[in-house]
């Protein structure tokens, strides 16, 4: 959970949350939501062109002002739960009007890539564990079959710009309004045969094409598995997410760690995928597909990444979003899996002792909490 402002997912963070919409306004989707009766020669195909380019699915949005998301970031940002994230949340009246991104704008090309689900193997004592979005640049394969449909509309005469988690757009309103899916109640896209596992983006252009005649209906009924499943409790109602709770955000959040969060943090570095393990249409998808789309590690050894230098911190992360690209964030994180892992050893003690005179103070205080873990008293040596 998509879900901060700049690299790797947001929407895993939780940044937009929406209700899912009434039955009774919806009814069942194709994947790629071209069923129309009968969708244009030119609808057709940018939709083939699309899946040929390497999306997974793909459907058509009006690029109209996107009214609802607008109204569900000032109902979030009033009551808080934004917990100071900006992206899509610094000005909403941008991000929900696609024409402001391009001029004559008609339609939204929106398109979802698949990047894997499958059950994690066990993680090593002492290692942390990365969300599975984090463990590979999708959004890079994303933006590139993105950019072969704006390229393509582009050569058929037409403006087009591609976005991928950009703050100029919010894509999981699109991706809805384009019949991909519909929203669970974490806030996540559904989309039939992929589940949550996708990232997202969308072609604004001023093309002329066929929108999907109605979102897809809820698929979610009374199931709350995802709510029960949050180690947290960010999930503060259907389809509403507290940021402040949510452990993919605070993993990524610059400044101290809420002491209230740091033990369910557990072995996690970076991001939480709980809430779309346990969700049953995600877990089927995970299951009939072929293993995930991964190119870097599960898991790091934090010991090893404490005693880090700064390149070597960062080289660790890949592409994931870190904050001002400041690795002390990253240490931060892997000192509250050390301390979680409680492994004592003369390694991770002298790794947490460190930080204990650390110039930054959010890392002192994160060393001494994690000392106190690992059962070192204050001024012990040993």
């Amino acid at each position: 959970m998509p879900p901060a402002d700049a690299a790797i997912p947001r929407d895993e963070s939780a940044a937009l949350i929406h209700p899912a919409p009434p039955a009774d306004a919806a009814i069942p989707r194709e994947n790629h939501a071209s069923r129309r009766s009968p969708a244009s020669r030119a609808t057709r195909e940018i939709i083939a062109f699309g899946l040929t380019a390497g999306l997974d699915a793909v459907g058509i949005a009006p690029a109209e002002p996107l009214l609802r998301a607008r109204e569900a970031l000032r109902d979030r940002v009033a009551r808080g739960f934004d917990d100071g994230m900006q992206f899509t949340f610094r000005n909403p009246d941008r991000s929900t009007d696609p024409a402001r991104a391009v001029r004559g704008a008609r339609s939204m090309v929106v398109g979802a890539r698949w990047y894997g689900g499958a059950d994690d193997p066990p993680v090593p004592a002492g290692h942390g564990r990365f969300a599975r979005y984090a463990r590979d640049d999708h959004y890079g394969a994303l933006r590139e079959s993105l950019g072969a449909v704006r390229d393509r509309l582009r050569a058929d005469g037409h403006r087009a710009v591609a976005f991928a988690d950009d703050n100029s757009l919010v894509d999981r309103e699109a991706a809805y309004l384009a019949g991909l899916g519909w929203f669970g109640k974490n806030a996540n896209i559904l989309v039939r045969g992929f589940g949550s596992w996708v990232v997202l983006g969308a072609v604004v252009t001023t093309a002329e094409l066929d929108p999907a005649p109605a979102p897809v209906e809820d698929g979610c009924g009374a199931c709350r598995r995802c709510i029960d499943a949050c180690p947290t409790g960010a999930i503060v109602e259907p389809g509403v997410v507290d940021a402040s709770r949510c452990l993919s955000w605070l993993a990524q959040k610059p400044g101290p760690f809420d002491p209230r969060f740091r033990s369910a943090l557990g072995d996690r570095l970076y991001g939480c995928d709980d809430c779309q393990d346990a969700c049953p249409p995600a877990r089927v998808a995970a299951a009939r597909r072929e293993g995930a789309r991964t190119g870097t590690a599960a898991t790091v050894d934090v010991v090893a990444l404490l005693e880090g230098s700064d390149d070597e911190v960062l080289a660790a992360m890949g592409r994931a979003y870190v904050a001002d690209r400041n690795p002390d964030w990253v240490r931060r994180n892997a000192l509250i899996v050390l301390g979680n892992a409680g492994v004592r050893g003369p390694r991770s003690v002298a790794a947490a002792r460190r930080y204990a005179d650390h110039p930054n103070p959010v890392l002192r205080e994160q060393a001494q909490w994690t000392l106190e873990r690992l059962g070192v008293p204050a001024g012990c040596k040993d």
